[in-house]
């Protein structure tokens, strides 16, 4: 008897694509047949991005229309999440009816990005199994899934905005968050809210449908969480290096220089920047961060995507690396994982996306937080407040984290040790949930027969 087939549908951005492309490939190692769906646009750059680093043919990835025609469109959030609702559902439907009409191939189960609740409802409707995945932390599920309280306690308005600015807490358990740090509120675009805080109502009723509901997280992490969400199981920290295998579904080409430049460093020396795929910094702050590490003195190396420095000029790029020479190094995109595996790296200067934040405490690295939008402020009070493995930056009047505040923040971070100390205890517990006795693991296990009934 063959396996079944699964259809695994991401929200198309890099920090969905990665953690669903990995749980695809440990499904596949478990003879599991997957088709993966990228949008037209992802999948070219994934294409672009995978000489050298193939997917395989393990899972068969296909392409469907996200809306959007133009490149330039991706970075305007209220026009790309309303193409993508509008669009993608029907070529979804539409590619599911030609798959389960070509034969007796047909999908057994809908693998789902929980913010896609209409997945779910297709999976329903067409009578098949379905399951829902959540790349981010379980406490921003929970914060989701709190909406209608939220509203009824005034907290925030039937739209999502916050009535006022405070600092609240879900539980006394979780993470306290300020209200302004909504994940939906701080997109800086109101059709973009708009359209997530829908997305966000509509999915709180959509994620009854599902069988199972799985979150990149482990019990250890966010016990609270946990505790408030009993029906969403942790299946994490889902990495690469937990395969022995390379990272799959970047949008960029990993520049593996870097890792030769890693090993002439001394161990703990290197502060690692990067800002995931989406963050731009603007001139000054820019070029702030680029005197902040000049002024530190230490080695780093720098993830510098072509469209993250609004407005900088090429000629204050090269002055400040010809001033730094070989104590800097700059990539465009750097292999993550293999970077926060490497014993020269002291700490991660992070945007604190889910992903980052996982690799990052797999790793047992500590952490300078710097988050931009979206769930990424939850997950800084988690590094901060909660684990405890990090520091936040203080911002001047005009928002601007300047080189001196940078400098103060690494060296008290560093000449720490009960930080790195937490960190390695946090690595451990979190490394064993993934192996064949932790919870994660059975919980993963559990799921992969279910799949095969």
């Amino acid at each position: 008897m063959r396996s079944p087939r699964i259809l695994v549908v991401p929200y198309p951005v890099q920090g969905h694509v990665i953690p669903l492309m990995e749980l695809s490939k440990c499904l596949a190692k478990h003879g599991l047949r997957i088709t993966f769906v990228n949008t037209e646009y992802n999948h070219q750059l994934i294409k672009n991005a995978s000489e050298g680093n193939n997917i395989g043919d393990d899972i068969h990835v296909v392409s469907v229309s996200d809306g959007i025609h133009f490149s330039e469109d991706k970075n305007k959030p209220g026009k790309s999440s309303e193409a993508i609702l509008r669009v993608m559902p029907g070529k979804v439907e539409e590619l599911i009816e030609e798959i389960n009409a070509s034969g007796s191939d047909k999908i057994g189960c809908i693998l789902a990005d929980q913010s896609f609740g209409w997945a779910l409802e297709i999976a329903e409707k067409k009578g098949i199994r379905r399951a829902a995945f959540c790349p981010a932390a379980a406490a921003q599920l929970v914060l989701g899934f709190s909406i209608p309280k939220l509203i009824e306690d005034g907290i925030i308005d039937d739209h999502g905005t916050p009535t006022k600015q405070q600092i609240i807490q879900i539980s006394p358990t979780m993470p306290a968050v300020n209200t302004a740090n909504f994940v939906w509120a701080c997109l800086g675009n109101k059709e973009a809210q708009k359209n997530i805080f829908g997305l966000m109502v509509r999915n709180n009723k959509s994620v009854k449908l599902t069988d199972w509901l799985l979150c990149n997280s482990t019990y250890d992490l966010e016990p609270g969480a946990f505790n408030l969400a009993p029906q969403l199981l942790p299946i994490g920290p889902l990495l690469a290096s937990n395969r022995q295998a390379d990272s799959v579904g970047n949008f960029w080409p990993e520049d593996t220089t870097c890792l030769a430049w890693l090993d002439q460093q001394p161990p703990e020396s290197v502060i690692y920047v990067a800002f995931g795929s989406l963050a731009v910094l603007h001139q000054t702050q820019f070029q702030e961060l680029a005197l902040g590490l000049e002024l530190c003195n230490r080695p780093f190396l720098w993830v510098i995507r072509s469209d993250i420095r609004k407005g900088t000029t090429d000629a204050f790029l090269k002055e400040f690396q010809d001033r730094v020479g070989t104590r800097g190094k700059v990539v465009d995109w750097a292999p993550q994982q293999k970077v926060l595996a490497h014993p020269s790296v002291a700490c991660f200067v992070s945007h604190c996306g889910w992903n980052s934040t996982i690799e990052g405490v797999s790793n047992g690295i500590l952490f300078l937080c710097w988050p931009c939008f979206a769930d990424q402020f939850l997950n800084q009070s988690y590094i901060c407040d909660i684990w405890k493995i990090g520091l936040g930056f203080e911002r001047d009047e005009n928002g601007r984290i300047m080189r001196g505040e940078f400098k103060n923040k690494v060296e008290q971070l560093l000449s720490n040790g009960e930080f790195k100390a937490r960190a390695l205890e946090l690595k451990e517990m979190v490394i064993n949930s993934a192996k064949e006795t932790g919870s994660s693991y059975q919980n993963f296990k559990k799921f992969v027969e279910w799949l095969k009934e």
